[in-house]
Parts: structure tokens; sequence; C-alpha cells
């Protein structure tokens, strides 16, 4: 079951936005970053409506035990590509990376127009709608 699969560590969280954008199944795309003044084999995470959240640990010290790293993951899968948040720790996120699904969101959001009740407290009818649909995997 687990033989071809790819895990990573995300790295970095620090940076962002710490592990609030996380959660067990949680969905994010893997961008190469091959102009990355620091790691030429650098490999951004980015979350859905937030953008970067972290990285793909390419570090003995970051990477936890069972993971691949960003340097040994690179040549392995396309320029971008999804994973999802299988495991977490009180300071690691580990993702299972599918080379073969890219995320797809679709955001919609509507204005319209409101009506007030004749006592000037607002009514269900008042309330701009925001609709978002949840992340799909193609």
């Amino acid at each position: 079951m687990f033989e071809n699969e790819l895990y990573i560590t995300i790295t970095g969280l620090n940076h962002y936005f710490g592990m609030r954008p996380f959660k067990i199944g949680s969905l994010v795309t893997l961008i190469k970053e091959p102009d990355n003044v620091y790691d030429d084999e650098a490999i951004m995470v980015m979350a859905p409506m937030l953008g970067k959240v972290g990285y793909v640990a390419n570090s003995p010290h970051t990477t936890a035990s069972g993971c691949i790293s960003a340097g040994r993951l690179y040549d392995e899968v396309p320029d971008e590509c999804a994973a999802a948040v299988r495991f977490m720790t009180a300071s690691k996120v580990i993702a299972r990376v599918m080379p073969d699904k890219r995320l797809h969101v679709k955001v919609e959001i509507a204005l319209e127009d409101a009506t007030r009740s004749s006592d000037g407290i607002p009514t269900m009818d008042d309330v701009v709608e925001h609709t978002t649909e949840k992340s799909e995997v193609d």
C-alpha cells in the first residue's frame, strides 16, 4: 500500500501562518521554485486562498523519518502537483504527494441587493452572500 507513495514534511511554517492552515485531509499545491536563491531544488507549498504556507523540507534536520526530501522529490514530480495532509504533530505537517493530480479551486462571491425591513432591523435578505466551493482534486 505505501510502497509507491511519496510523503513529504512541510517546513518553514513559522515564516507564514504556522500550523493554522493545516488539518488532516487539507489539500495543498506543490510548486517547484528553481529560481530560489537559497535552494535550487526548492518546492513551495501553497494553500488555496492563502498562498505560500511553507516549503517541502530538504534537510535531514527538518525532514521527518519516512519522508522524502525536496531534493529527492524534485525529479519525481511535475512543476506543479497536489498533496494531501495525512499526519500532524505539534510541529510537523506530513503530506502524501499526488504527482498525477493538480488542485482546481473554484470560488464564487456574489453581491446581491439588500432590502431592509420596515423597522430598520436587518433581515436575512440584508446579508451579503459569500459562496465558496470546497477545494477539489482534478
